[in-house]
């Protein structure tokens, strides 16, 4: 264990001075090779000054672009050609992956989890995230909860995962129960259950650790957001006679709508593409296959190339419209400011 921290501080630590390196020897060489001298004259010393002002911020983005290149940008086209090839990726064969994946039962169930994944996930962590922002500030011991409730966002979702399949652990009825789940149900008198084999009940088990996790996330986004609404408009409400609940939905909410959707839309792109949980949890079985999963299963253990890469084509597009539509309210909002 030390020597292998020993070896990743290493790694850091010449990652860090390889950065350094880079920095340092860009800017000195791009001196060099624009310097401006008195005898240039003063139009082309300024016109050397405004092209190293240009070219500077490009050394710092440099080393972004190139690995956004080559493991984002590139591995999408050829994601997209594979997918027009066999599963050995060396035969031509137009849509016909496309026409399987559609026509498949296996994948309209794992699209069917999805959308299950869809419309409980982000509607769960946004009431959840938005009931603790608006009851913590209503307490002393606030700032506890929701430092409790953020620190799952700390954990992998492979190690939240862990920790979930003890609470749903299943053991025969004539031993000690070690899932806190079944030890609850054995101790009001009921019979312990195989939880995560139980279809349906078993998606909505793990989109619970999702919950668990991003509701954190919400909270704080959300939190922000409520801090920023003028109190007097909340005074006047209340001057006026309007109740707690009446200045939550006709004052509040309509004023941190534009925050609640970016959270929304932020926790729906991360449901699209869930893997993590299902794999650790079930593997896909049970009912409980994603397309995420699915893709994985094609590509890497039955080596079906051609057939991954088209769930992996058909996942990209699903999620595209929701970052679209987010970086242009992005963009609406820095406008706006």
């Amino acid at each position: 264990m030390l020597q292998q921290i020993l070896y990743a501080g290493l790694m850091v630590a010449i990652a860090i001075a390889i950065f350094i390196g880079y920095f340092w020897g860009a800017n000195w060489l791009l001196d060099r090779m624009l310097v401006t001298a008195p005898a240039m004259g003063q139009a082309a010393s300024t016109r050397r000054d405004r092209l190293r002002t240009r070219i500077r911020p490009w050394l710092f983005i440099a080393p972004a672009l190139i690995f956004l290149t080559v493991y984002l940008v590139y591995p999408v086209f050829e994601t997209l050609r594979l997918s027009l090839f066999d599963r050995l990726g060396q035969n031509f064969v137009w849509f016909r992956n496309y026409e399987w994946a559609f026509g498949d039962p296996v994948f309209w169930q794992s699209a069917l989890n999805n959308l299950g994944w869809l419309l409980i996930v982000p509607a769960l962590c946004v009431a959840f995230g938005l009931l603790v922002a608006v009851l913590a500030d209503r307490v002393w011991w606030g700032g506890v909860a929701k430092t409790l409730i953020f620190m799952p966002m700390a954990i992998s979702f492979v190690g939240a995962s862990v920790i979930w399949r003890f609470v749903y652990a299943y053991r025969a009825e004539d031993q000690d129960q070690i899932g806190i789940l079944n030890a609850i149900v054995t101790a009001f008198g009921g019979e312990p259950q195989a939880w995560l084999q139980i279809p349906f009940l078993n998606s909505f088990l793990l989109m619970v650790i999702l919950i668990w996790i991003q509701t954190g996330f919400a909270m704080v986004i959300l939190s922000a957001a409520l801090r920023g609404i003028p109190q007097e408009t909340i005074e006047a409400a209340r001057i006026d006679g309007a109740n707690e609940v009446q200045i939550f939905f006709t004052i509040m909410i309509p004023q941190i709508a534009g925050t609640i959707l970016v959270v929304w839309t932020t926790i729906t792109i991360i449901v699209l593409k869930v893997f993590d949980i299902v794999y650790a949890m079930t593997n896909g079985e049970f009912d409980t296959q994603v397309l995420a999963n699915l893709m994985y299963r094609w590509t890497f253990i039955s080596g079906d190339t051609g057939r991954g890469s088209a769930i992996a084509i058909i996942l990209m597009i699903a999620v595209l419209p929701v970052m679209i539509w987010n970086i242009r309210r992005a963009r609406m909002a820095e406008a706006t400011h």
